[in-house]
């Protein structure tokens, strides 16, 4: 029985704690791929405060794809090194953006955009994608956030075959 309430916590890293139970529960009873990453992309979407975009971007024939979100459409494709998620993918690194139109080469997809984090995912040295997330809230994302957030990619790595992505 899947479990669709709001995640309700008394701090926020008992709240990602809870949020990342609840995903792992839908990562370990599915092997689809995408499947997984629909649901991560709305479990995020509907539990993160001050949010009005998160989801994927997949690395396909060198250059991130839109994957599962939740928000308003967006961007298609980004060039490694291009905007935020591209940076992020050629880096390597998690980036918190506090302010996107400071963003050197700041991609708008959404012009409610204020800030953005995104994470990287890599597994055995191999470029995967980005998971990203975008605020209507400038200055929305923290440590604390791009711990947990790193955390969910590594539950990510232990329950999905990213070979698969290639053939969505």
């Amino acid at each position: 029985m899947l479990n669709n309430n709001k995640i309700v916590a008394d701090s926020k890293e008992n709240f990602y704690k809870m949020l990342i139970y609840r995903i792992e529960s839908y990562l370990s009873a599915e092997k689809d791929v995408l499947a997984n990453l629909c649901n991560v992309a709305a479990l995020l979407y509907d539990n993160l405060e001050d949010i009005n975009w998160a989801g994927f971007y997949l690395m396909k024939d060198g250059e991130l794809v839109l994957g599962p979100f939740g928000g308003k459409a967006a961007c298609t494709r980004i060039k490694i090194g291009k905007g935020v998620c591209g940076s992020a993918a050629r880096d390597r690194r998690t980036y918190i953006v506090p302010n996107v139109h400071e963003f050197e080469g700041h991609i708008a997809c959404d012009s409610a955009s204020n800030s953005e984090i995104v994470v990287p995912i890599i597994k055995d040295d191999v470029l995967y994608g980005v998971l990203d997330i975008d605020s209507p809230k400038f200055n929305r994302f923290d440590d604390t956030d791009k711990i947990f957030l790193e955390k969910l990619v590594e539950k990510l790595n232990k329950y999905l075959d990213w070979k698969e992505v290639t053939r969505i």
